[in-house]
Protein backbone atom coordinates (compact mmCIF):
# COMPACT_ATOMS: atom_id res chain seq x y z
CA UNK A 1 0.00 0.00 0.00
CA UNK A 2 0.92 3.81 -0.93
CA UNK A 3 2.36 5.39 2.23
CA UNK A 4 3.74 9.29 1.88
CA UNK A 5 6.50 9.89 3.80
CA UNK A 6 7.35 13.23 5.67
CA UNK A 7 11.16 12.95 4.06
CA UNK A 8 12.72 11.28 0.86
CA UNK A 9 15.28 8.04 0.55
CA UNK A 10 18.07 10.11 -0.32
CA UNK A 11 17.79 11.98 3.22
CA UNK A 12 17.46 9.28 5.06
CA UNK A 13 21.24 8.16 4.08
CA UNK A 14 23.18 10.44 5.34
CA UNK A 15 25.47 10.13 8.74
CA UNK A 16 23.71 12.91 10.52
CA UNK A 17 20.41 11.00 10.05
CA UNK A 18 21.88 7.67 11.81
CA UNK A 19 23.45 9.55 14.59
CA UNK A 20 20.17 11.48 15.41
CA UNK A 21 18.57 8.13 14.84
CA UNK A 22 21.00 6.41 17.51
CA UNK A 23 21.96 9.01 20.24
CA UNK A 24 18.71 11.03 20.28
CA UNK A 25 15.90 8.67 19.96
CA UNK A 26 14.97 5.42 22.12
CA UNK A 27 11.76 3.46 20.47
CA UNK A 28 9.09 3.34 23.16
CA UNK A 29 8.14 -0.35 24.84
CA UNK A 30 5.11 -1.88 23.80
CA UNK A 31 3.08 -2.47 26.95
CA UNK A 32 0.57 -5.26 27.83
CA UNK A 33 -2.30 -3.22 28.31
CA UNK A 34 -0.93 -1.54 24.57
CA UNK A 35 -0.82 -5.13 23.23
CA UNK A 36 -1.89 -8.32 24.91
CA UNK A 37 -1.14 -11.26 22.48
CA UNK A 38 -2.06 -13.85 25.61
CA UNK A 39 -2.80 -16.96 23.27
CA UNK A 40 -1.17 -16.43 20.46
CA UNK A 41 2.34 -17.85 19.24
CA UNK A 42 5.57 -16.62 17.61
CA UNK A 43 8.10 -17.34 15.97
CA UNK A 44 11.90 -16.07 16.61
CA UNK A 45 14.61 -16.97 14.44
CA UNK A 46 18.36 -16.59 15.70
CA UNK A 47 16.58 -16.19 19.69
CA UNK A 48 19.18 -17.76 21.52
CA UNK A 49 21.36 -14.36 21.70
CA UNK A 50 21.01 -10.45 21.22
CA UNK A 51 18.04 -8.97 19.03
CA UNK A 52 16.69 -12.35 18.80
CA UNK A 53 16.56 -13.70 22.55
CA UNK A 54 15.98 -9.89 23.67
CA UNK A 55 12.73 -9.99 20.96
CA UNK A 56 11.38 -13.20 22.52
CA UNK A 57 11.77 -11.83 25.70
CA UNK A 58 9.52 -8.94 24.73
CA UNK A 59 6.81 -10.86 23.03
CA UNK A 60 7.11 -13.11 26.73
CA UNK A 61 6.12 -10.45 28.11
CA UNK A 62 2.81 -9.58 26.14
CA UNK A 63 1.55 -13.15 26.85
CA UNK A 64 2.64 -14.51 23.48
CA UNK A 65 3.78 -18.18 23.39
CA UNK A 66 7.41 -18.01 21.86
CA UNK A 67 9.19 -20.41 19.73
CA UNK A 68 13.20 -19.93 19.33
CA UNK A 69 14.32 -21.12 16.10
CA UNK A 70 18.05 -21.99 17.10
CA UNK A 71 20.86 -23.50 14.64
CA UNK A 72 22.19 -25.38 18.31
CA UNK A 73 19.83 -27.20 20.31
CA UNK A 74 21.63 -26.73 23.30
CA UNK A 75 22.27 -22.59 22.78
CA UNK A 76 18.86 -22.70 22.18
CA UNK A 77 17.74 -24.83 25.52
CA UNK A 78 20.16 -22.34 27.29
CA UNK A 79 18.34 -19.62 26.09
CA UNK A 80 15.08 -21.10 27.21
CA UNK A 81 15.98 -21.33 30.72
CA UNK A 82 16.95 -17.63 30.51
CA UNK A 83 14.17 -16.21 29.56
CA UNK A 84 12.09 -18.73 31.93
CA UNK A 85 13.33 -17.19 34.83
CA UNK A 86 11.74 -14.81 37.31
CA UNK A 87 8.68 -15.17 35.31
CA UNK A 88 5.73 -17.44 35.61
CA UNK A 89 4.89 -18.78 32.14
CA UNK A 90 5.08 -22.45 32.06
CA UNK A 91 8.14 -24.65 29.66
CA UNK A 92 5.46 -24.85 27.28
CA UNK A 93 5.62 -21.07 26.62
CA UNK A 94 8.73 -21.65 24.96
CA UNK A 95 9.67 -24.36 22.68
CA UNK A 96 12.60 -24.72 21.16
CA UNK A 97 13.25 -25.35 17.36
CA UNK A 98 15.94 -26.61 15.40
CA UNK A 99 16.87 -24.44 12.31
CA UNK A 100 19.53 -24.28 10.01
CA UNK A 101 19.34 -21.38 7.16
CA UNK A 102 22.52 -22.90 5.47
CA UNK A 103 20.04 -25.72 4.46
CA UNK A 104 16.75 -25.84 2.42
CA UNK A 105 16.29 -28.87 3.77
CA UNK A 106 16.28 -27.66 7.18
CA UNK A 107 13.93 -24.46 5.99
CA UNK A 108 11.21 -26.77 4.08
CA UNK A 109 11.31 -28.86 7.89
CA UNK A 110 10.70 -26.42 9.64
CA UNK A 111 8.05 -24.62 7.60
CA UNK A 112 6.41 -28.34 8.09
CA UNK A 113 6.83 -28.35 11.52
CA UNK A 114 4.88 -25.20 12.14
CA UNK A 115 1.76 -26.52 10.16
CA UNK A 116 1.23 -28.71 13.45
CA UNK A 117 1.13 -25.50 15.86
CA UNK A 118 -2.90 -24.75 16.47
CA UNK A 119 -1.99 -20.82 15.80
CA UNK A 120 0.67 -18.98 13.92
CA UNK A 121 0.51 -15.16 14.49
CA UNK A 122 4.04 -13.79 14.08
CA UNK A 123 6.92 -14.76 12.83
CA UNK A 124 10.52 -12.19 13.45
CA UNK A 125 13.48 -13.93 11.08
CA UNK A 126 15.96 -12.05 12.99
CA UNK A 127 18.90 -14.80 12.18
CA UNK A 128 21.86 -13.54 9.64
CA UNK A 129 25.11 -13.36 9.49
CA UNK A 130 27.67 -10.80 8.39
CA UNK A 131 31.00 -12.59 6.65
CA UNK A 132 33.83 -10.69 7.08
CA UNK A 133 35.83 -13.60 4.95
CA UNK A 134 34.04 -14.29 1.28
CA UNK A 135 32.92 -17.81 1.62
CA UNK A 136 30.21 -20.12 -0.03
CA UNK A 137 27.46 -22.51 0.68
CA UNK A 138 28.85 -26.23 0.38
CA UNK A 139 25.24 -26.95 -1.22
CA UNK A 140 23.84 -23.83 -3.01
CA UNK A 141 27.08 -22.63 -4.49
CA UNK A 142 25.94 -18.94 -3.67
CA UNK A 143 28.05 -16.37 -1.48
CA UNK A 144 27.09 -16.56 2.46
CA UNK A 145 25.15 -13.29 3.10
CA UNK A 146 23.09 -13.69 -0.04
CA UNK A 147 22.09 -17.04 0.65
CA UNK A 148 21.05 -16.63 4.63
CA UNK A 149 20.24 -12.87 4.45
CA UNK A 150 18.33 -12.72 1.40
CA UNK A 151 17.64 -16.66 -0.10
CA UNK A 152 16.81 -18.43 2.63
CA UNK A 153 14.95 -16.08 4.86
CA UNK A 154 12.55 -15.57 1.66
CA UNK A 155 11.91 -19.13 1.48
CA UNK A 156 11.07 -19.49 4.79
CA UNK A 157 8.84 -16.33 4.46
CA UNK A 158 7.26 -17.99 1.70
CA UNK A 159 6.54 -21.18 3.40
CA UNK A 160 5.22 -19.66 6.52
CA UNK A 161 2.54 -17.31 4.82
CA UNK A 162 0.22 -19.66 3.76
CA UNK A 163 0.27 -21.77 7.25
CA UNK A 164 -0.04 -18.22 8.22
CA UNK A 165 -2.96 -17.45 6.67
CA UNK A 166 -4.72 -20.61 7.20
CA UNK A 167 -4.47 -20.66 10.90
CA UNK A 168 -5.19 -16.96 11.20
CA UNK A 169 -7.96 -15.93 13.69
CA UNK A 170 -11.23 -14.25 12.31
CA UNK A 171 -10.13 -10.85 10.37
CA UNK A 172 -6.43 -10.38 11.87
CA UNK A 173 -3.94 -11.57 9.82
CA UNK A 174 -0.32 -12.46 11.14
CA UNK A 175 2.45 -10.96 10.73
CA UNK A 176 6.35 -11.78 8.87
CA UNK A 177 8.99 -9.07 10.27
CA UNK A 178 12.42 -9.49 7.99
CA UNK A 179 15.50 -7.62 8.95
CA UNK A 180 17.29 -4.62 7.09
CA UNK A 181 19.79 -2.46 8.15
CA UNK A 182 20.58 1.09 7.54
CA UNK A 183 23.80 -0.08 5.73
CA UNK A 184 21.31 -0.94 2.65
CA UNK A 185 20.91 2.82 2.01
CA UNK A 186 24.26 3.29 0.85
CA UNK A 187 24.87 -0.02 -0.97
CA UNK A 188 25.91 -0.04 -4.54
CA UNK A 189 24.30 -3.56 -5.70
CA UNK A 190 26.57 -3.50 -8.57
CA UNK A 191 24.82 -7.02 -9.29
CA UNK A 192 21.70 -5.63 -10.60
CA UNK A 193 23.06 -4.85 -13.93
CA UNK A 194 23.74 -8.71 -14.41
CA UNK A 195 21.33 -10.92 -16.54
CA UNK A 196 20.54 -12.84 -14.93
CA UNK A 197 21.27 -11.80 -11.53
CA UNK A 198 21.90 -14.51 -8.67
CA UNK A 199 24.15 -16.34 -10.79
CA UNK A 200 26.61 -13.52 -10.04
CA UNK A 201 26.14 -14.34 -6.47
CA UNK A 202 27.87 -17.50 -7.10
CA UNK A 203 31.13 -15.97 -7.77
CA UNK A 204 34.01 -14.12 -6.37
CA UNK A 205 33.35 -10.97 -5.83
CA UNK A 206 35.40 -8.63 -8.47
CA UNK A 207 37.82 -6.56 -8.23
CA UNK A 208 37.86 -7.88 -4.71
CA UNK A 209 36.00 -8.88 -1.70
CA UNK A 210 33.97 -5.76 0.41
CA UNK A 211 32.33 -7.13 2.85
CA UNK A 212 30.04 -4.08 3.86
CA UNK A 213 28.72 -4.06 0.35
CA UNK A 214 28.36 -7.38 -0.20
CA UNK A 215 25.75 -7.39 3.60
CA UNK A 216 24.60 -4.45 2.23
CA UNK A 217 23.37 -5.69 -1.01
CA UNK A 218 21.55 -8.89 1.21
CA UNK A 219 19.64 -6.30 2.66
CA UNK A 220 18.64 -4.39 -0.50
CA UNK A 221 17.70 -7.72 -1.75
CA UNK A 222 15.55 -8.03 1.16
CA UNK A 223 14.15 -4.94 0.82
CA UNK A 224 12.83 -5.58 -2.66
CA UNK A 225 11.76 -8.71 -1.94
CA UNK A 226 9.28 -7.41 0.84
CA UNK A 227 8.37 -4.95 -1.86
CA UNK A 228 7.57 -7.22 -4.21
CA UNK A 229 5.59 -9.96 -2.14
CA UNK A 230 3.42 -7.29 -0.99
CA UNK A 231 2.54 -6.49 -4.39
CA UNK A 232 1.34 -10.05 -4.83
CA UNK A 233 -0.29 -11.18 -1.62
CA UNK A 234 -3.02 -8.66 -0.06
CA UNK A 235 -2.40 -7.74 3.82
CA UNK A 236 -5.55 -9.38 4.65
CA UNK A 237 -3.72 -12.51 4.13
CA UNK A 238 -0.61 -11.71 6.00
CA UNK A 239 1.54 -8.82 6.30
CA UNK A 240 5.32 -9.09 5.11
CA UNK A 241 7.23 -6.27 6.40
CA UNK A 242 10.81 -5.01 6.90
CA UNK A 243 12.57 -3.51 10.10
CA UNK A 244 15.61 -1.83 11.00
CA UNK A 245 17.18 -2.32 14.57
CA UNK A 246 19.53 -0.21 14.46
CA UNK A 247 23.32 -0.53 15.31
CA UNK A 248 23.01 -2.39 18.50
CA UNK A 249 26.10 -3.71 20.71
CA UNK A 250 25.58 -7.38 21.80
CA UNK A 251 24.03 -8.86 18.74
CA UNK A 252 27.33 -10.48 17.94
CA UNK A 253 26.44 -9.56 14.10
CA UNK A 254 30.11 -9.04 13.66
CA UNK A 255 31.05 -12.24 15.21
CA UNK A 256 33.51 -13.43 12.63
CA UNK A 257 35.58 -10.61 13.16
CA UNK A 258 36.49 -11.56 16.93
CA UNK A 259 40.22 -11.46 17.40
CA UNK A 260 40.72 -8.81 14.57
CA UNK A 261 41.15 -5.12 13.69
CA UNK A 262 37.49 -4.93 11.83
CA UNK A 263 36.19 -6.82 14.78
CA UNK A 264 37.57 -4.40 17.37
CA UNK A 265 36.80 -1.59 15.08
CA UNK A 266 33.19 -2.61 15.30
CA UNK A 267 33.32 -3.17 18.85
CA UNK A 268 34.88 0.37 19.36
CA UNK A 269 31.73 1.85 16.74
CA UNK A 270 28.85 -0.05 18.92
CA UNK A 271 30.18 1.00 22.36
CA UNK A 272 30.21 4.73 20.97
CA UNK A 273 27.04 4.79 19.24
CA UNK A 274 25.26 1.72 19.22
CA UNK A 275 21.94 0.96 21.12
CA UNK A 276 21.69 -1.98 24.14
CA UNK A 277 19.34 -5.09 22.14
CA UNK A 278 16.69 -4.98 24.43
CA UNK A 279 16.41 -1.34 22.72
CA UNK A 280 16.79 -2.43 18.93
CA UNK A 281 14.35 -5.42 19.34
CA UNK A 282 11.63 -2.81 20.26
CA UNK A 283 11.63 -2.03 16.66
CA UNK A 284 10.85 -5.83 16.27
CA UNK A 285 8.15 -5.99 18.05
CA UNK A 286 6.71 -2.74 16.72
CA UNK A 287 6.42 -3.87 13.63
CA UNK A 288 5.11 -7.12 14.52
CA UNK A 289 2.13 -5.96 16.76
CA UNK A 290 1.86 -1.99 17.11
CA UNK A 291 -1.80 -1.74 16.53
CA UNK A 292 -0.97 2.34 15.91
CA UNK A 293 1.06 1.00 12.39
CA UNK A 294 -1.56 -1.71 11.84
CA UNK A 295 -1.96 -3.23 7.87
CA UNK A 296 0.19 -0.32 7.00
CA UNK A 297 3.49 -2.01 7.63
CA UNK A 298 2.46 -4.50 5.23
CA UNK A 299 5.49 -4.05 2.24
CA UNK A 300 7.16 -1.03 4.37
CA UNK A 301 9.85 -0.74 5.66
CA UNK A 302 9.74 0.09 10.19
CA UNK A 303 12.60 2.27 11.48
CA UNK A 304 12.35 4.23 14.78
CA UNK A 305 8.91 2.14 15.67
CA UNK A 306 7.48 4.16 12.59
CA UNK A 307 7.50 4.01 9.05
CA UNK A 308 10.75 5.06 7.11
CA UNK A 309 11.67 4.94 3.56
CA UNK A 310 13.65 2.06 2.33
CA UNK A 311 16.71 2.26 0.18
CA UNK A 312 16.88 5.02 -1.97
CA UNK A 313 17.61 2.14 -4.78
CA UNK A 314 14.27 0.50 -3.95
CA UNK A 315 12.36 3.63 -5.67
CA UNK A 316 14.16 4.12 -9.10
CA UNK A 317 13.72 2.81 -11.97
CA UNK A 318 17.18 0.61 -12.01
CA UNK A 319 16.09 -0.58 -8.66
CA UNK A 320 11.85 -1.64 -9.71
CA UNK A 321 13.66 -3.27 -13.05
CA UNK A 322 15.96 -5.14 -10.68
CA UNK A 323 13.34 -6.04 -7.99
CA UNK A 324 10.85 -7.94 -11.03
CA UNK A 325 13.73 -9.37 -12.58
CA UNK A 326 15.33 -11.23 -9.48
CA UNK A 327 11.50 -11.64 -7.96
CA UNK A 328 11.16 -14.22 -10.79
CA UNK A 329 14.82 -15.36 -10.71
CA UNK A 330 13.69 -16.47 -7.15
CA UNK A 331 10.13 -18.27 -8.16
CA UNK A 332 13.04 -20.41 -10.28
CA UNK A 333 15.22 -20.83 -7.57
CA UNK A 334 12.38 -22.34 -5.18
CA UNK A 335 9.95 -24.08 -8.04
CA UNK A 336 11.06 -27.48 -5.59
CA UNK A 337 8.82 -26.11 -3.12
CA UNK A 338 6.01 -24.37 -5.43
CA UNK A 339 6.08 -21.12 -4.95
CA UNK A 340 4.20 -19.48 -7.85
CA UNK A 341 1.20 -22.01 -6.75
CA UNK A 342 1.82 -20.51 -3.12
CA UNK A 343 1.87 -17.08 -4.48
CA UNK A 344 -1.18 -17.83 -6.68
CA UNK A 345 -3.60 -19.33 -3.52
CA UNK A 346 -2.54 -16.21 -1.04
CA UNK A 347 -3.52 -13.74 -3.95
CA UNK A 348 -6.99 -15.16 -3.77
CA UNK A 349 -7.14 -14.98 0.17
CA UNK A 350 -9.57 -12.33 1.62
Amino acid sequence: MAVNFDTSSEKETGLLRFLKSQLFFTPPPITREEVDLTGKTAIVTGANVGLGLECARQLLDLGCKVILAVRSQSRGETARRHLAQGRDAQWTDIEVWKLDLNSYDSIVGFAERTKTLTRLDIAVLNAGVYKVDESFNSTTGYEEDIQVNYLSNALLTLLLAPIMAEKKTGNSPGRIVLVSSGIANATKFNEKESNPILPAFKKKMEPKWLFKERYGTSKVLVQLFVAELAKRVPSSAVVVTVANPGFCHGSEIIRDGEGRFVGYLYKTMMATVGRPCSVGARIYVHAAVSPMLGETVHGQHVEDAMLRPMAPLIYKPEGKQAASKIWEEIMDEFMFVGVRQIIDGLSKSV
